[in-house]
């Protein structure tokens, strides 16, 4: 297997995203394309015609449609054909004590899928931040940053259905990964300011209190997110895990803000409410450094 991918040579690869049917998925669909990639859009939607899916631009002649269920092997395996890299997301509306067996169970059918496609470069495997600050003796001394986990134990002991989910997953996927020698990078993202599961609903959101007087709540606009996942694609110098996020809360004003967002028909919470300035105590530096050659790129081809 190929280590990392070659730069500059966008405009003759194919890459895959695997599940488009989110924002992250389409937005990403819709740049790679931009950057003159051939993409195989593959959604986990097994319902509905493929050329109804929303924010895909279908008449452009490098993209295809593929229908993968992340439990039919032979389906992603499909998608993957004649790929150079992977973009892979897995996303529930709900969580609960089941999902993390689901996720894992669809991370190893994607990594044994790319071990298997002999084209395959690199994967980029899209976590969260919820698989990276909770455990039960948090110390609030020390920053978080991409060296840290989650504890399963103390998820479950919690619910913590979200995050035990990404954890499991995560940690699957790196383990074969290592395994099988795929070239792979994992994005830890933030709260994702948009799309449909901006409620206060979003499973990301339990232990919001909890994050927010620890300094880890954060959150990342779609279009850093997306240019976080290419930039660890193309950047042959990237490895391992990358926290990603370009907003903290850590303000009661952030706090109003971001209630505001959740839930926009309500009235103003007050000001304050009882918070406390809180010191930030999650880094990202790591993508912050990988970015900004990439930022620059992207600014001077606008």
């Amino acid at each position: 297997m190929n280590m990392g991918p070659d730069e500059g040579q966008s405009c003759h690869k194919t890459v895959c995203v695997m599940d488009v049917s989110g924002p992250l998925g389409s937005s990403l669909v819709d740049c790679l394309l931009n950057r003159g990639y051939y993409v195989h859009a593959a959604t986990n939607n097994l319902h509905g015609a493929l050329h109804d899916l929303k924010g895909l631009p279908i008449d452009n002649n490098r993209l295809k449609l593929f229908r993968s269920d992340p439990f039919d092997y032979q389906s992603i395996v499909d998608a993957l054909k004649g790929c150079s890299g992977l973009f892979y997301m897995f996303e529930e509306s709900i969580y609960d004590e089941f999902t993390a067996e689901i996720e894992v169970r669809a991370a190893l059918n994607v990594l044994e899928a790319c071990a298997q496609t002999e084209t395959m470069e690199r994967v980029v495997f899209t976590s969260s931040v919820t698989a990276v600050v909770w455990k039960e003796k948090r110390d609030l001394d020390t920053d978080v940053d991409e060296r840290n986990w989650s504890d399963p134990e103390f998820c479950r002991k919690f619910k913590l259905w979200h995050a035990l989910a990404k954890t499991l997953a995560e940690k699957t996927a790196w383990a074969l990964a290592m395994d099988r020698g795929v070239d792979m990078v994992s994005i830890n993202a933030g709260l994702l300011l948009t799309g449909g599961q901006l409620s206060p609903e979003n499973p990301y959101l339990k232990g919001t209190p909890e994050m927010y007087g620890d300094g880890v709540l954060v959150t990342v606009d779609l279009k850093f997110l997306v240019d976080a996942h290419i930039c660890v694609y193309e950047n042959s110098l990237a490895f391992g895990r990358y926290l990603c996020f370009n907003h903290t809360v850590c303000r009661p004003e952030d706090a109003v803000k971001l209630a505001k967002m959740l839930v926009p028909s309500s009235p103003a919470p007050p000001p304050s409410d009882g918070l406390m300035v809180i010191q930030q105590r999650i880094q990202n530096k790591k993508l912050n450094k990988l970015m900004v050659d990439f930022i620059d790129e992207v600014h001077v081809d606008d």
